[in-house]
């Protein structure tokens, strides 16, 4: 794209050569995960069935990768052809995240336990009682009443039902808080956005985190 719009008004600015290191880099990646068995070569080629089962090209190394830590990797084509099912039954949701993981590992659980909706995620659970909200059809009462019991539907606009809690956000990471951003960061990622504010003030004031003693209240530099 870089070298086809280059020139034109379009073009982007990008050094060619600098991607090109950058793309040396990535490729020593490829290599790694292929050997490790990360990366599927299979997940590499075009693969046409995914505009038939209606599986976006993201997820279908996800779905592999669940089939392989359950040994059952040959079963790829039969979880193709039940994700539609699937989707049907839960009133035709986007196959966009999150839903479209939702809808695939609930297919791949029909698939490996060789009966339909023996298991199924709290996530599907929450799809199917409305907690993502409304789904493009309606989906069957007898199949909610299957999927979720006599737990509560959720007929409202979900986000309705949830208490404020952006001050509360604020207030338990005041301490590391240096911009407005990190309370989303937080909000979103409360683990991982705490361990990166840490190691943010351990290079902003030198501090030798590795070493540090919170309790002690010691910090070496």
């Amino acid at each position: 794209m870089v070298a086809a719009l280059k020139g034109t008004e379009y073009d982007t600015g990008l050094d060619l050569v600098l991607l090109n290191e950058i793309r040396e880099y990535f490729m020593t990646l490829r290599e790694k995960y292929i050997k490790s068995g990360l990366l599927d070569p299979k997940m590499l080629a075009t693969n046409t069935k995914a505009l038939i089962y209606q599986v976006p090209g993201g997820m279908l190394s996800n779905l592999l990768s669940q089939l392989k830590q359950a040994g059952k990797a040959d079963k790829l084509e039969e979880v193709m052809q039940e994700v539609p099912r699937v989707r049907q039954d839960s009133g035709y949701p986007p196959l966009v995240t999150p839903t479209s993981q939702i809808v695939g590992t609930q297919a791949v659980y029909n698939v490996i336990t060789g009966e339909r909706y023996k298991m199924c995620t709290n996530e599907f659970k929450d799809l199917v009682a409305g907690k993502y909200g409304t789904t493009p059809l309606p989906i069957d009462d007898e199949f909610v009443k299957k999927i979720i019991g006599d737990a509560p539907r959720v007929t409202c606009r979900p986000a309705d039902l949830l208490k404020p809690e952006l001050e509360t956000l604020r207030k338990e990471c005041a301490q590391w808080t240096e911009q407005e951003e990190d309370v989303l960061s937080y909000a979103q990622f409360p683990k991982v956005a705490t361990d990166f504010f840490k190691k943010r003030a351990e290079k902003k004031y030198g501090i030798d985190g590795k070493h540090a003693d919170e309790n002690q209240m010691v910090h070496p530099v």
